[in-house]
């Protein structure tokens, strides 16, 4: 990275135990009621439902606009660290179904940080010279460096479901993958990586309403794809499919959350949660000056 990133509006010491931390709240955090744990069926999870929140709409966006400032002032921080030695960053994955809100969540929760800290990566079709490496080649490429908050739209995990929805390779080889995905994770994560691994939930009547949306609205035809109803005939399948990665790639060191994405605020609210429950848990510091402060103030002062 270049430049220092600018200073964010900073938040208040106030900040966090003001409407953010309200009655709004639920007593368990975003971090809890949100993780895949043992047993998690995604068939049972409700997509409408607002884990570790009892607020409404107008609620929810006075929440997620009273932290907005956090992330930015943790941002400052991480990056700072890592002036001195620190190699610690942080990886939001964002997976979910089309029209799952992706793009909210970028420009919602993703937009609050300053780009010149974000390493974003939005995982399209693999490139002949993508395809020409082992699949997590690319990933490895796009993992933050230290100081940076990186953020994967789609990733690794493309390649055990598009792949296995598809058939597009032996099952053997999309099997193995769950493994390898598992210990690339892990790595990552010794290395000084936190990893934030989001899957929003929607459901197949939600889908289909938000793509009805985008052929009436001639503002949002652009974004609607003839494919997707193609994709849609195949939902059972990728639920099968989902079901399998929280089985399998849910772990200890870069676990999964699960965000009820039927109400576009509720998610957004939800990964923002997330993202800062993570920074306040890495609790980045401010690097030490190796100058003396006070007499710097009186040479300046002396100009």
């Amino acid at each position: 990275m270049g430049k220092k990133p600018n200073k964010a509006k900073k938040a208040t010491k106030n900040s966090k135990s003001t409407s953010a931390k309200a009655t709004t709240l639920a007593p368990i955090s975003f971090t809890d009621a949100l993780r895949v744990n043992e047993g998690f069926l995604l068939s049972e999870c409700d997509p409408r439902s607002t884990p570790a929140f009892a607020g409404d709409k107008a609620a929810g966006a006075k929440a997620l606009e009273a932290r907005a400032g956090e992330i930015g002032e943790f941002q400052e921080r991480l990056y700072g660290e890592s002036k001195v030695d620190g190699q610690r960053s942080l990886l939001l994955v964002v997976q979910g179904m089309d029209t799952s809100g992706k793009g909210g969540i970028m420009r919602h929760v993703v937009g609050q940080m300053d780009p010149q800290g974000v390493k974003y990566t939005a995982f399209k079709a693999p490139s002949a010279e993508e395809r020409a490496h082992p699949f997590l080649w690319r990933i490895r490429n796009a993992l933050p460096h230290p100081g940076q908050i990186g953020v994967f739209d789609r990733s690794h995990y493309e390649d055990v479901l598009v792949v296995r929805v598809h058939d597009l390779v032996p099952k053997a080889t999309w099997s193995r993958r769950y493994a390898q995905i598992n210990d690339f994770e892990a790595k990552a994560v010794e290395a000084g990586t936190t990893v934030v691994k989001v899957m929003l939930h929607i459901s197949s009547d939600e889908q289909k309403s938000r793509l009805t949306r985008r052929l009436e609205r001639i503002d949002k035809q652009w974004k609607y794809n003839p494919g997707d109803v193609d994709e849609r005939l195949l939902w059972p399948m990728y639920q099968e499919a989902y079901q399998a990665v929280l089985d399998r790639t849910s772990t200890d060191a870069a676990p999964w959350y699960v965000v009820p994405a039927n109400r576009k605020w509720y998610a957004r609210l939800a990964v923002q949660s997330l993202v800062l429950e993570c920074l306040e848990a890495m609790d980045p510091q401010w690097p030490k000056v190796d100058y003396d402060v006070e007499a710097e103030k009186a040479r300046l002062a002396a100009t």
